[in-house]
């Protein structure tokens, strides 16, 4: 149907997605084989039905969906205009745009400014474009955006990961600056999220992030988790490392453990069905001011980086298939001594949690 406003012709949506628009290409993975739209991100209607929400474009821009031939796009710029979002549907889809000559990226979906960005890790074996591509397609959530999440957040969106999720409902103070480097002094008083989702964006705009200034509670663990393929532990408390665990376990989502006070930071992966849980290593909670938080106990400023690059790092190797992961790990750094011990974890079969005991 050429004439519903909703539609846009094929060189009109080339040249929107050079000047900011998001071209979001909605086939499924076997119809990538033989390319996809150059600058275009690749998200399959299946995984778009379960979360609308996703496809929010930059303020001020548009959303242009192509499929192969027009159809489901049409229908789904119909369906996400109603929802409120500004969505139109590329008329004649990838057909229309191969046969205008338009520039195609191969069937990794990789277009110029990916092969320029992610150059490095292209050339490295065990990722290369089918990595990448792996990569770009990755939604990981990050529970906290303060120190460690931080520089986890900042690498994990240098590394090109496609889709990330910050839920913190805290705002950003003066005090956060020595360590939490999301973050800057014109953004004191902004909520964290918004203010990493700023600089993040910075960094590499061609990324989905989204910034949910919520605290991790009961009632939105479960639907969080269940959207991603791993969750990055950024908190500050035990109380929420216990419900990233639980939830971990219920959704048999991996996450990647990191923890610091004053000069001492531990880091590890716990993946559900492979190996211990966290309650296996702390079952419960210690006592009040046995473990006192960074604002009682102080932090050294470059450790959470330290903590959070690691745990970047299991989660990149995770997603990529990559390497010896810490599951059944913990790594104890001491900054002071520059030193770092390995400790082995073993499954609890008293845990209550992981094991039934």
């Amino acid at each position: 149907m050429s004439g519903d406003p909703l539609e846009i012709d094929v060189e009109s949506a080339w040249a929107l997605s050079q000047e900011g628009d998001r071209l979001v290409d909605i086939r499924e993975p076997s119809e990538w084989l033989a390319g996809r739209p150059a600058r275009s991100q690749s998200l399959p209607a299946s995984r778009l039905a379960e979360d609308p929400a996703i496809l929010a474009p930059p303020p001020g821009r548009a959303l242009l969906l192509i499929c192969a031939s027009g159809v489901r796009s049409l229908a789904w710029a119909r369906s996400l205009h109603a929802a409120g979002l500004p969505a139109r549907s590329v008329r004649g889809g990838f057909s229309a745009w191969t046969r205008a000559g338009l520039p195609v990226a191969d069937g990794h979906g990789l277009d110029a400014d990916a092969m320029d960005r992610y150059d490095r890790h292209l050339r490295l074996p065990g990722i290369g474009a089918a990595g990448q591509a792996r990569l770009l397609a990755s939604r990981v959530l990050l529970v906290g955006a303060g120190g460690l999440g931080s520089p986890a957040a900042f690498y994990l969106a240098a590394a090109g990961v496609g889709t990330l999720t910050l839920v913190d409902d805290d705002r950003v103070e003066r005090s956060n600056l020595q360590r939490q480097i999301l973050h800057t002094d014109a953004g004191v008083g902004a909520t964290k999220v918004d203010s990493a989702r700023e600089r993040l964006l910075a960094l590499n705009p061609t990324l989905t992030i989204q910034a949910i200034p919520e605290r991790l509670a009961p009632g939105n663990a479960r639907p969080l988790f269940e959207r991603h393929d791993l969750v990055i532990d950024g908190a500050d408390n035990f109380a929420t490392r216990h419900l990233v665990n639980d939830t971990a376990l219920a959704t048999g989502t991996p996450w990647a453990y990191g923890a610091v006070q004053r000069f001492q930071g531990q880091v590890s992966l716990f993946v559900p069905g492979a190996g211990p849980c966290y309650r296996c290593l702390f079952p419960e909670p210690p006592p009040a001011g046995a473990a006192p938080a960074c604002a009682e106990a102080g932090v050294f400023g470059v450790l959470p980086g330290l903590i959070g690059i690691l745990q970047a790092t299991e989660a990149i190797k995770w997603l990529l298939g990559l390497g010896e992961s810490l599951a059944g790990r913990l790594l104890v750094y001491d900054a002071l001594a520059m030193r770092v011990r390995e400790l082995r974890l073993d499954r609890d079969p008293a845990c209550p949690a992981c094991t039934g005991g």
